[in-house]
C-alpha cells in the first residue's frame, strides 16, 4: 500500500502500482501541457475535437427548494463551505437550502484569530521572536480553516482574502502575525456584512496600509518633489472594486464606436485619489514600548495591529481630488475625503458585476454565463429591500442560483472549476476530523512548489493573487474558446507531481512538526505527528472497497466519480485484500490509499 512520505518529492512507487499517474517532479517534459490539463479533466484527452458550448439555463425558483439526493447536498456544501461529511450532509437535507443559509447567517463568530495568538503565548516578547516572525499567523490561519465552527463565514472570508490580497511574504515590519490574524478576522466579520463597510475596514487596515503603501504616504512636496504614493489608489480600483474596464450589468465589457473595451480610470484618477489616502499611520497612540529580549532597543506594543490606521491633517493632502467623475474639494477633511472616494468606488456601477463574478469564480464556476453574473449582481446592487452591497444577499445568489444547483451544469463542459490545492489540503482536514493533538495546529506555510502545495492561506506571491481571474491555459481547447480557467495557473507538471506526493504522506501520516507541545517554532526538533485525520467512519467500509469508494466519492465530490473511475479505484483497492481479520495498519493503508486515488482523480479536481 502506501509508502512512507518522499524526500525531495520523489513519485512513490506503491502510489503508482495502485493506479496513480504521478509525473515525475524533475522532468518537465513528462507531461505536455495539453496532457496535463487533460489529465485533471477540465476537458478530455481529446479536446481539440469539442466546442465549448455557453451554459442554457432557465431560472427557477430554488430558494424553498430542499436536496433531493445526498449527492445534491453534497454538491452544495461544498460550494458554501470547506467539507460535506454525512453529518452535514443529513443536517442540510433536513432543512431548505434557504433555511440552512440563514442559519449560518445567524451563527456567532468563534475564537478571532488574534485571541488564538494570544491564547498560545504569541503575544509575549521573549527569546522566541514572535514579534518578527510570521509562522504564528500560519498556524492560526489553518487553526481556523481545518477546525471550529462558522465554516461558511470561514469559506466566505477565504473567498475575499484572494480579491482584497495582502500577503505575509515579503512584508516586515513588528508583530505581524498579530496585524494579519487581524486582517483575517476583519474578514471573517464582514463576510456577511456590507461591502461598504469591508470596503472601508480593508482600507484602514494596518496590514493593508503597509502592503500598498498607504502607511506613512504624505501629501505632495514641491521642494522635494513628493508626491503621494499611488499604489493602493491604483489597486482599489483594478482590483477592490471596479477593474480595468467598463461593464454591462451583466459583467460584460462595454466597447466604443471602434469596438474597443472602455477603460474606467484613467492615470489622472489615480493620482488624483492617492491624495486621499495621505496622512495615514500605525495607530501608536498607547505609547507603549516593549524592550526586546536581549537587545537595548525596543518597538511597539501589538495593540496597533487592531487598530484602524490614524490620520494626521499635517500629512494629508489638501488639494482638491478629482477621479471618476467625482471632485472633493481643496482643503476637504481627510475622513470626510475618505468617505466621499470610498463612497464613490462603492457606487459604481462596475462593482457589483466585478465582484459578482469573481465570488462566483472562486465559489462555483469559472465561466459563469453573463445571465447568472447579471442575476448575482442585481441583488448586490439591491437586496431587495434597497441595500446595496448586502454580501449575505450575495452570497445566496450565488449559490441558490440554477447555474450553480441545476443538473444540467453537471454535464456542461463549460461549468466547473479546478480546486485550488490550499481548499483540498482544507476539505480533507474538514471531512476527516482532523484535529491537532497538542492544540498547536503547527503546519508551516505551504507554498513551496517543491515540497508542498504551491499556495498558502495570506501568502500570495503579489496583489494579483495567485492566479488571475481572467487566466486561460494557453495550447488548449479553453484558449480556443477563450475561457478562463483561473486556478489552472498554478498548475504544471511539476506542481502535479508534488502535490500527490504531499498529500500522499498528509492522508496516511498527518502533518507533523516540531516539538507540538511548545509554541516555538523549533525548526530544529525532530518532527512529529500532530496534525492527524480521524477514519472512524471510514473504517466502517474498509472491508467492501467498493462500498468504501462510494461513501468517498459523496463524501469528497458530490458523489461525482465516473463509473469507470470508480471501477479503477475499487480493483486498485482490491489487489491487496483487506479483511475483519487484518491489521489495523493494512485497514489504514487501504483507507489512505482509496483517499489519495479519489483526490487524485480527474473527477475530484474539477469541481461542479
Amino acid at each position: 500500500m502506501l509508502a512512507t512520505p518522499q524526500k525531495n518529492c520523489e513519485p512513490s512507487a506503491n502510489a503508482q502500482a495502485l493506479g496513480v499517474s504521478v509525473p515525475d517532479a524533475k522532468n518537465t517534459d513528462s507531461l505536455t501541457a495539453t496532457a496535463l490539463l487533460a489529465a485533471a479533466a477540465l476537458v478530455p484527452a481529446s479536446a481539440s475535437a469539442i466546442t465549448l458550448s455557453a451554459p442554457t439555463v432557465t431560472l427557477g425558483n430554488i430558494n424553498n427548494a430542499k436536496p433531493a439526493s445526498d449527492a445534491e447536498a453534497a454538491r452544495f456544501l461544498q460550494q458554501a463551505q470547506f467539507s460535506s461529511t454525512q453529518e452535514e450532509i443529513a443536517d442540510l437535507r433536513k432543512n431548505s437550502y434557504a433555511s440552512w443559509l440563514a442559519r449560518q447567517f445567524d451563527t456567532v463568530q468563534g475564537q478571532t484569530g488574534w485571541s488564538w495568538l494570544e491564547a498560545r503565548g504569541y503575544g509575549k516578547m521573549d527569546v522566541n521572536g514572535y514579534h518578527g516572525s510570521t509562522y504564528p499567523a500560519d498556524f492560526m490561519l489553518w487553526s481556523q480553516l481545518m477546525s471550529g465552527p462558522d465554516m461558511m463565514r470561514k469559506r466566505m472570508a477565504l473567498a475575499l482574502s484572494e480579491q482584497f490580497v495582502v500577503a505575509m511574504t515579503g512584508d516586515y515590519f513588528t508583530w505581524r502575525s498579530h496585524a494579519f490574524a487581524h486582517y483575517w478576522d476583519t474578514l471573517v466579520r464582514n463576510a456577511f456584512g456590507n461591502f461598504r463597510q469591508l470596503l472601508q475596514d480593508v482600507t484602514l487596515h494596518p496590514a493593508m496600509g503597509f502592503y500598498l503603501n498607504t502607511k506613512g504616504s504624505q501629501k505632495e512636496d514641491a521642494r522635494t518633489g513628493r508626491l503621494p504614493d499611488e499604489n493602493y489608489a491604483r489597486e482599489v480600483m483594478q482590483l477592490f472594486t471596479i477593474g480595468l474596464y467598463q461593464l454591462n450589468p451583466d459583467g460584460t465589457e462595454k466597447h466604443d464606436a471602434n469596438g474597443k473595451p472602455i477603460e474606467t480610470y484613467t492615470q489622472s484618477d489615480v493620482s488624483n485619489l492617492a491624495r486621499v489616502f495621505t496622512g495615514y499611520d500605525f495607530d501608536r497612540s498607547d505609547g507603549v514600548r516593549v524592550l526586546v529580549t536581549g537587545q537595548t532597543w525596543t518597538v511597539e506594543s501589538r495593540d496597533f495591529t487592531r487598530k484602524p490606521m490614524a490620520f494626521d491633517a499635517t500629512k494629508h493632502s489638501t488639494l482638491a481630488a478629482t477621479f471618476l467623475g467625482v471632485t472633493i474639494p481643496a482643503n476637504t477633511s481627510g475622513p470626510a475625503a475618505l468617505k466621499t472616494a470610498l463612497d464613490t468606488l462603492f457606487n459604481h456601477p462596475n462593482v457589483g458585476p466585478f465582484f459578482a463574478r469573481q465570488m462566483i469564480q472562486r465559489l462555483v464556476t469559472s465561466n459563469p454565463s453573463a445571465a447568472y453574473v447579471g442575476r448575482v449582481a442585481a441583488k448586490f446592487n439591491n437586496n431587495g429591500s434597497g441595500v446595496r452591497g448586502d454580501l449575505r444577499t450575495v452570497w445566496s445568489a450565488i449559490l441558490l442560483d440554477d447555474e450553480a444547483r441545476g443538473a444540467q451544469s453537471l454535464t456542461n463542459l463549460r461549468f466547473g472549476k479546478l480546486r485550488e490545492p490550499m481548499l483540498r489540503l482544507i476539505q480533507w482536514a474538514r471531512s476527516f476530523g482532523v484535529t491537532s493533538a497538542a492544540g498547536s495546529w503547527k503546519v508551516f506555510d505551504t507554498t513551496s512548489v517543491d515540497s508542498k502545495l504551491g499556495q498558502s492561506p495570506l501568502r500570495a506571491p503579489s496583489v494579483f493573487n495567485y492566479f488571475r481571474p481572467g487566466f486561460i491555459p494557453p495550447g488548449t481547447v479553453m484558449a480556443a474558446e477563450k475561457a478562463p480557467a483561473p486556478e489552472f495557473q498554478l498548475v504544471n507538471e511539476i506542481t502535479v507531481g508534488v502535490y500527490l506526493n504531499y498529500m500522499q504522506g498528509v492522508i496516511r501520516y498527518g502533518i507533523s512538526c516540531p516539538k507540538p507541545s511548545v509554541p516555538e517554532a523549533s525548526y530544529a526538533s525532530a518532527y512529529v505527528p500532530d496534525v492527524i485525520a480521524n477514519y472512524a467512519q471510514e473504517q466502517l467500509l474498509v472491508t467492501n472497497a467498493a462500498a468504501l469508494v462510494a461513501h468517498l466519492s459523496l463524501v469528497l465530490c458530490a458523489g461525482q466519480l465516473s463509473a469507470a473511475t470508480k471501477s479503477l479505484i475499487v480493483n486498485a483497492l482490491n489487489t491487496t485484500p483487506v479483511t475483519p481479520a487484518s491489521t489495523a495498519t493494512l485497514k489504514l493503508e487501504r483507507i489512505a490509499s482509496a483517499v489519495l486515488l479519489v483526490m487524485a482523480s480527474a473527477d475530484y479536481l474539477i469541481q461542479k
